[in-house]
């Protein structure tokens, strides 16, 4: 299944207390929980919080899911790149 990770600005989300990120969690939660009940191929695998912006990563059938969970949640999805490719330091051993 394609991934994809979605840069999303969104003011002071760096400096967000656990609470409001918990929120915001399950929020997307709630989405994704409702796509996925209309048999929508949409999975949250994780996300990094950096300055004001996240960075999630996704696994989901299309892009188009992304705008929809997007759309739906309300968390804007500023950019979205397919990942191609994964390599980390072991990938120099190959």
């Amino acid at each position: 299944m394609p991934k994809f990770i979605i840069q999303r600005d969104i003011p002071e989300i760096g400096s967000a207390d656990d609470a409001a990120l918990s929120a915001a969690a399950a929020k997307s939660n709630e989405v994704l929980s409702a796509m996925q009940a209309e048999q929508k191929d949409i999975n949250w695998e994780h996300s990094y919080v950096a300055g004001d912006q996240t960075f999630c990563v996704y696994s989901c059938a299309s892009e188009d899911l992304i705008h929809e969970h997007s759309e739906r949640s309300g968390f804007p999805a500023s950019t979205i790149s397919e990942v191609k490719n994964h390599i980390d330091p072991s990938t120099a051993n190959s």
